[in-house]
Formats: C-alpha cells, sequence, structure tokens
C-alpha cells in the first residue's frame, strides 16, 4: 500500500511499538492501524500503560487524505478542545492513519487507551458541547469582567443548591419584594 501521507512511501507490515498489529511507512513514518486490531489488544492487555516519551514532534496532515485500501476521502475528528490536532479515520474499513508522531502525542494528552472511543459520536459530541460552554464562558467574561462573572458563578452555584431555590429566585427577580403590588 502506497502511504497517503507522503505519497512517496510504501506502508509495510509492523507492529505500533511492538502491541498491535500496524502498517508503518517507510518514508515518513507514518502509521495505518485498524481499530478492531487495537480494539483487540487493548482486550487482551487491559492493564497496560501506555508511557509517555520524552522529546517528540508530530505531525498534522491538514489536507484531505484517501483511504490506503478503499480509495475514499478520510474524515478527520477532533482529539480535544485543547488542541487542533485532528486525526484521520477510514469508517469504510474502521481505519486510522497516524502521521508521524501522533501515536506519542496520543499518549502525551492520556488517549492512546482511548483511541477507539475518539471517533465515536458521544466523543465528538461531547467535544462540541465543551466547547460550547468555554465559548459562552468566554463572553460571560467579556460581558462581565472576570470578578463580576467568578461571582455570579458562585452565586448561580449556590442558589442552585438551595432548598428555596425558587422562593429566592421569585425574591430576587420581583421589582419590588416588599410590596404588595406585583
Amino acid at each position: 500500500m502506497k502511504c497517503p501521507i507522503c505519497k512517496k512511501g510504501n506502508l509495510v507490515p509492523s507492529f505500533l511499538e511492538g502491541l498491535f498489529r500496524a502498517h508503518t511507512c517507510d518514508d515518513c513514518g507514518g502509521n495505518w492501524l485498524l481499530i478492531e486490531d487495537y480494539v483487540a489488544w487493548k482486550e487482551r492487555h487491559p492493564e497496560h500503560a501506555f508511557v509517555q516519551e520524552d522529546a517528540f514532534e508530530a505531525d498534522d496532515s491538514k489536507q484531505a487524505l484517501i483511504c490506503p485500501m478503499t480509495g475514499t476521502l478520510m474524515h478527520k475528528y477532533k482529539i480535544s478542545n485543547s488542541s487542533d490536532h485532528r486525526l484521520d479515520y477510514s469508517p469504510s474499513v474502521g481505519g486510522v492513519l497516524l502521521d508521524k508522531g501522533e501515536w506519542q502525542y496520543l499518549k502525551e494528552q492520556k488517549l492512546a487507551g482511548s483511541l477507539n472511543k475518539i471517533f465515536t459520536a458521544e466523543w465528538q459530541r461531547s467535544l462540541r458541547e465543551q466547547n460550547a460552554e468555554m465559548t459562552f464562558a468566554d463572553i460571560y467574561r467579556e460581558r462581565f469582567g472576570d470578578e463580576s462573572y467568578e461571582k455570579i458563578k458562585e452565586i448561580r452555584a449556590w442558589l442552585n443548591d438551595h432548598p428555596r431555590r425558587a422562593d429566592l429566585r421569585a425574591y430576587l427577580l420581583a421589582e419590588d419584594p416588599y410590596s404588595v403590588n406585583r
């Protein structure tokens, strides 16, 4: 198989870190692996802890890549909200194409043990929800100022946990809570 990352090398059979089957590019060092091989290995070795390496450089191909098995476009999946890194996944065969250093990057991010989860709808939905939450927090922080935003978050948490929260909200929202006229 030709490497879709560098388009020069060949993907030769190997084992990723000697653990599970993969194909490694003999030119750029990228890796092609099937999620089913990763999951099968993980099920046989549930106690395995992936060890982070000292120094590495992770590439991240920005262009669309072609699945080396089917010739179809691969999908890019976001890894986390703290990173712009995206993984290339072929849903038709369940294959992942890792650029050179991406496996080490996943280990650094403590995601190597969750590789198969990154491609699930739940993982991606969670990232979108976290991103929306961070966006709203930024908007509120800008609108209220840091000190006021932190204070209102404390008040909100206290109010939501209070057993008489409905009465407290009514008091806060009343134009004049001491008047008999509404």
